[in-house]
């Protein structure tokens, strides 16, 4: 039977969660939390599978994008998928949702083939790879500068635009939520300058430990300089300035200069995490 989540779930939804942080082929996008306080929290619109009275699957929403995003779908044996993600695709028609995503990871085989024979296409992988901030020191190329500072709204958008080949999101947001965004205190935006025109940047999340450099590009008549190095150099400058002692970055499968950077920069791999879509139709 698979039914909305209750809290007599939680402790059966916490071995779940646990029998799938053992391995990384079980990896997908899933609630975060591992005590039953935070897990009630943070639970949203989600459904169990329940079988003779014990939590055998889970699938939840959330709000994300155009759409929404799966967590999970999640259980102990792989039959007992392709149901938890009917029944999510069921309740976010009910919601009015058209768009699904989900994101395994690229080792989650048994969950990859359910999307894929469910209809779910791969959008792209992304990897993540971190590293101690320390020990990147890679000036910028003569007239270049990098400068610390929001641009402005305008700006700002020409350089993603042109930078971004195959993510438009922030091109869809206001001049106010880009002023907000930027005006919060854990984020940073470097911008790289040649003479007087911006031609690469890197925004940078500070968060007690960890740095993330949440996004980083050059336009493409700049590429080949080392403006990229340079840039994520001065994010790592800026991370240990901070007191992070990781720094985190990502790339997708068809960013092969920035993976390669990534490698060739003494970055370890951390995860690789698939990005599957699937737009829904509402039975007429």
């Amino acid at each position: 039977m698979i039914r909305p989540v209750a809290r007599k779930d939680l402790l059966g939804l916490l071995e779940l969660l646990r029998h799938m942080d053992e391995s990384p082929e079980r990896g997908v996008l899933a609630p975060e939390a591992r005590d039953l306080e935070g897990l009630a929290e943070e639970l949203e619109d989600g459904l169990v599978l329940e079988r003779e009275g014990r939590v055998e699957g889970y699938v939840g929403l959330y709000p994300f994008w155009d759409g929404a995003a799966l967590e999970g779908p999640l259980a102990y044996r792989k039959e007992d998928l392709p149901a938890l993600l009917q029944a999510a695709e069921a309740r976010a028609l009910e919601l009015g949702v058209e768009r699904l995503y989900a994101f395994p990871q690229e080792a989650n085989r048994p969950l990859r083939e359910v999307l894929e024979a469910a209809g779910y296409d791969l959008l792209h992988t992304t990897y993540f790879f971190v590293k101690n901030p320390k020990g990147l020191d890679y000036p910028p190329p003569k007239g270049v500068r990098i400068k610390k500072g929001f641009p402005g709204a305008e700006v700002y958008r020409e350089l993603y635009r042109e930078s971004e080949e195959g993510w438009a999101l922030r091109l869809k947001w206001t001049d106010e939520e880009l002023e907000e965004h930027f005006a919060e205190p854990h984020v940073h935006l470097l911008v790289a300058y040649q003479g007087e025109e911006p031609v690469g940047m890197a925004e940078v999340e500070v968060e007690g430990k960890e740095a993330s450099v949440a996004y980083i590009g050059v336009v493409p008549k700049a590429r080949g300089q080392g403006i990229g190095r340079a840039l994520l150099a001065e994010a790592a400058r800026l991370a240990e300035k901070k007191g992070a002692r990781l720094l985190r970055v990502r790339a997708h499968d068809h960013e092969t200069g920035a993976l390669e950077l990534y490698r060739n920069l003494g970055f370890s791999l951390e995860e690789a995490v698939a990005t599957y879509a699937k737009e829904l139709r509402a039975r007429r």
